[in-house]
């Protein structure tokens, strides 16, 4: 006679049984066989292999499938619909934006995943492109351009490695970045995303930044994935219009903008974007022989292709033959932020059509699958809170304030005004971005666009002097009145904030108020520097010749004492020009090698002490 506890027993190993039949265990007696794709010490081919066989093909479009957080309601439907990654986009934030609410909120869909018949995690997306810039209180650095800048390789890499920590402290597991961009023209509204407008200067930047993310085989005791951006051409449409139409050449378009491509997939990177723009005419997001033939066959690219955000719906035709058109493409995730219901239906109708042919669909899938496998994600699905703790460390900081001073480029120094002594009696800043984290981080911060103001924990350009010029009177004006009886004027100036779309420009020439508060201070009759933070070179040549030092800022991010450390001599200026800087908007665009003569300063410029 079986007691109760026999019972129970036997009810509860029969009951595991069931569980693990469905999801492909098998049971002898009592004991247990794990289903490949479960167990690590397989390899990931034969993983692959393995958790592919077992997909319906409901299942398989799901794991093509990226709907943006903001969008996903309820956020059942990733269990519904077999979610295979979500995003969070431009201003797609938790309801509580601290690094806690990121990570409650990833580890709320990635439990909604792992209930589901086959357990796949999601892989969750994020534009993490100057640092982990969504977040509030993570460390921002200097935005692609002033890495440019710095020209170091290894400090990229840290930076690279810095900002995985961050982003597996809320979490998430992939990052949209590095932007391998090679701007050529500078009306281009996303010119500070990339490194500079060098092919061989990106190439050397791109593969530094994704060893740095993604480690040696994701060796990381933290794994995310890199995303090299966005495929391709981007940065030489014509007219430097965003998502425009880039009309060069093949030899060209290999010989500029592949090369950033190349290196990110010499480290091993597990993702690249496709590109909004066109290549003489055809929307790259519908181009098989840019995706395929060259990137996955020529090149041996082995990670998956992701889609921008709702870019295939700027393909020809209907939204169905836009899908059909972008998966046979080579595209293998879709971003799909709002529509991904009907994204859903609509591929699933063409592989029953025939119209997308299943061995595509297993091949986006097994790509898929093999980068969370690869990066651990079945094995380690949630957040590592320990890391949590680190997000916006003043280790992290004490880097990003070192990359700000690499980053700075001394464009003019007459009589040897810089460095400045700290013993200086009196000192008097102006300007609308001495004072203000929000116009010194730019765009992708906190927000798509980015905003003006105190949007995140850091150190202003004027808190930095402050800080570090502490024995002298630092006053304060943003117009630049009040400059009498100083011994110097620092005047910062430059752009506020902007993203792709609303950073396009028919003008660089500096604002009004910029060139007031210039005039209020060098009205003073005192020796004045000149701070300009911007994404770009911007035309000062009318202005430059009454300036007694010239500086370049560009982007700092978070930490800007960085500037500060340079201006009083602590360090030494060793920025040089990312890209050339133009006279005049009728010089533009102007590169190294194009045969144009006389810029205001040629790329790699940059002066010392």
């Amino acid at each position: 006679m079986k007691t109760r506890t026999g019972v129970l027993g036997n009810f509860f190993l029969g009951l595991l049984a069931v569980i693990l039949l469905s999801c492909g265990g098998k049971v002898i007696g009592n004991e247990t066989d794990v289903p490949v794709y479960k167990n690590p010490d397989k390899s990931v081919d034969e993983r692959v292999h393995d958790l592919l066989t077992r997909m319906t093909l409901a299942e398989k479009v799901g794991q093509m499938t990226q709907p943006d957080h903001s969008y996903l309601k309820p956020a059942s439907d990733i269990a519904t619909y077999f979610v295979g990654s979500v995003l969070s986009g431009g201003s797609s934030e938790p309801p509580v934006n601290t690094p806690e609410g990121w990570a409650s909120m990833y580890d709320q869909f990635q439990s909604i995943a792992l209930g589901t018949r086959l357990g796949i995690p999601i892989i969750y997306g994020i534009d993490a492109v100057h640092g982990h810039n969504n977040v509030i209180g993570a460390t921002m650095f200097p935005h692609n351009i002033g890495l440019g800048a710095t020209r170091d390789a290894d400090l990229v890499k840290q930076i690279g490695e810095i900002t995985a920590e961050e982003v597996a402290g809320t979490g998430i597991d992939w990052t949209f970045a590095p932007c391998v961009a090679v701007p050529r023209d500078e009306r281009w509204g996303r010119t500070y995303e990339g490194f500079g407008e060098s092919p061989d200067l990106v190439k050397t930047l791109s593969g530094a930044f994704v060893q740095g993310a993604q480690g040696d085989n994701y060796n990381h005791p933290y794994n995310i994935v890199a995303c090299a951006k966005h495929y391709i051409g981007d940065g030489g449409t014509t007219g430097g219009k965003d998502q425009g139409n880039t009309e060069i050449s093949e030899a060209e378009l290999r010989a500029i903008h592949l090369p950033g491509y190349i290196a990110a997939i010499e480290n091993h990177v597990g993702t690249i974007m496709i590109s909004y723009n066109s290549w003489n005419g055809q929307k790259i997001h519908g181009d098989k022989y840019l995706m395929t033939d060259l990137l996955k066959n020529e090149l041996g690219f082995e990670g998956f292709l992701i889609s921008d955000y709702n870019a295939i719906d700027q393909l020809p035709g209907n939204y169905k033959s836009q899908i059909a058109q972008s998966i046979n493409a080579g595209l293998d995730m879709v971003m799909v932020p709002d529509k991904y219901r009907e994204f859903v239906k609509l591929l699933t109708e063409l592989v029953n059509e025939g119209t997308v042919p299943m061995p595509r669909i297993d091949d986006a899938v097994s790509r898929i699958l093999r980068v969370k496998f690869e990066m651990g994600l079945f094995e380690h699905p949630y957040t590592d809170k320990a890391l949590t703790a680190t997000v916006g460390s003043e280790t992290h900081r004490a880097v990003a304030r070192k990359a700000v001073r690499e980053s700075l480029v001394l464009l003019k120094n007459d009589n040897n005004l810089l460095p400045l002594s700290k013993t200086t009696s009196r000192i008097h800043v102006a300007g609308k971005n001495a004072d203000d984290i929000g116009n010194q981080c730019g765009g992708w911060t906190i927000s798509w666009q980015g905003t003006s103001g105190d949007i995140t924990p850091g150190t202003t350009i004027l808190e930095g002097i402050r800080e570090v010029a502490s024995d002298a009177e630092v006053t304060y004006s943003r117009d630049g009145t009040g400059a009498e009886g100083a011994d110097v004027g620092i005047i910062v100036i430059g752009e506020k904030p902007y993203a792709e779309f609303q950073g396009d420009r028919t003008s660089l020439a500096l604002d009004d108020d910029d060139i007031q508060a210039i005039q209020h201070v060098k009205d003073a009759g005192i020796p004045i520097v000149v701070v300009l933070v911007s994404g770009r070179p911007m035309i000062v040549t009318d202005q430059i010749d009454n300036w007694d030092a010239f500086v370049a800022a560009w982007l700092p991010g978070t930490e800007g004492a960085g500037v500060a450390d340079v201006l009083f001599g602590d360090y030494n200026f060793n920025g040089k020009l990312p890209h050339t800087w133009p006279r005049s908007m009728e010089q533009i665009p102007v590169n190294e090698g194009d045969g144009k003569t006389n810029p205001l300063f040629p790329y790699g410029f940059g002066l010392t002490y």
